[in-house]
């Protein structure tokens, strides 16, 4: 099986799974936390972290509240570019950790675009009480933790050289 075949079939699998992880984790969410189904908070550590459902129709941090068009647009333009540059970067291993944060926001963006279509709302259920945060769910994870570690790679680990090689375009030293 040759690199590109074993790469697309890694991100077919892992996207896959780490979306089914997502969706299993909502479903017990409404399960357990939804008021709808006779739930209610889980305190996990007093004053610190507890389960409490919310039923978000926004984005991250509750922005874009009841704009569903946007999001979906969004969502859609940002997978599509993703899946471009996962299938347009090098081959070579130095870049298969960009690969791997590729297919945690691909997963991430697709458990939550799953909710918004189907519900309307993605169903969010973490909740760090002593800073109050945002609730959030695994596939905010997914994104967040991944995003933050793309750009400590595009700081510290990537060279303009490699963001040269992953870029088409003009390249340094061209007219």
């Amino acid at each position: 099986m040759n690199q590109k075949v074993k790469n697309t079939v890694t991100l077919l699998i892992c996207v896959i799974l780490l979306t089914v992880l997502d969706q299993a984790t909502k479903y017990l969410a409404v399960l357990h936390l939804s008021p709808q189904e006779g739930g209610t908070d889980v305190l996990l550590l007093k004053g610190v972290f507890r389960l409490r459902y919310l039923e978000n129709r926004g984005a991250a941090f509750g922005i874009f509240q009841g704009q569903k068009t946007i999001l979906v647009v969004t969502t859609v333009v940002v997978f599509l570019l993703l899946c471009w540059l996962f299938f347009h970067l090098p081959l070579e291993k130095h870049f298969s950790p960009l690969r791997w944060l590729i297919i945690f926001i691909l997963a991430g963006a697709a458990g939550n675009f799953i909710d918004r279509m189907r519900l309307g709302y993605v169903i969010d259920f973490f909740y760090i009480e002593f800073i109050d945060f945002p609730i959030f769910n695994v596939a905010d994870i997914y994104v967040t933790c991944s995003v933050v570690l793309l750009i400590i790679l595009f700081l510290f680990y990537y060279k303009e050289e490699d963001l040269n090689r992953i870029w088409p375009g003009k390249r340094k030293g061209e007219a």
